[in-house]
């Protein structure tokens, strides 16, 4: 698999999430107050794009009447149907054995840690004489 540099990490503020192009399929990349995950941006169920969806929490109940809203900004749900997937996992919540989003691997790495691209810029040298810019070309 090949890597791709998305956008540097101010770019995506914490709670925040990118839609990306990567080799022709789009990818959401969230930020998870400084942990950074992404997922295929297309709902399993009927291909709703996700980075459209709401990021909420989850609500579990531990009893009739009791509720516990819990993992603030981890869940995603689809705009479409409501479908409501793990940031950090991709599995569906209703049935997160068969149903799930395709996740992609991210990683955080420092500028001079990526190697150059394919394309290289053509260079000429510049000096100052007196008062002048002067470009040898």
């Amino acid at each position: 698999m090949a890597r791709h540099v998305v956008a540097p990490v101010g770019e995506i503020a914490p709670g925040g999430r990118r839609l990306v192009e990567v080799s022709g399929r789009r990818i959401v990349v969230f930020n998870l107050g400084g942990e950074f995950f992404a997922l295929l941006d297309r709902c399993p169920h009927q291909g709703g794009s996700l980075c459209a969806g709401v990021v909420t929490g989850h609500v579990e109940s531990p009893g009739p009447g009791e509720y516990v809203y819990g993992r603030r900004g981890e869940m995603v749900r689809c705009p479409w149907h409501a479908w409501e997937f793990d940031i950090r996992t991709g599995k569906s919540w209703f049935d997160p054995r068969r149903m799930k989003v395709r996740s992609f691997p991210v990683a955080v790495e420092r500028g001079a840690a990526l190697q150059e691209g394919p394309f290289v810029a053509e260079r000429f040298p510049v000096m100052v004489e007196g008062d002048y810019v002067v470009i040898d070309a």
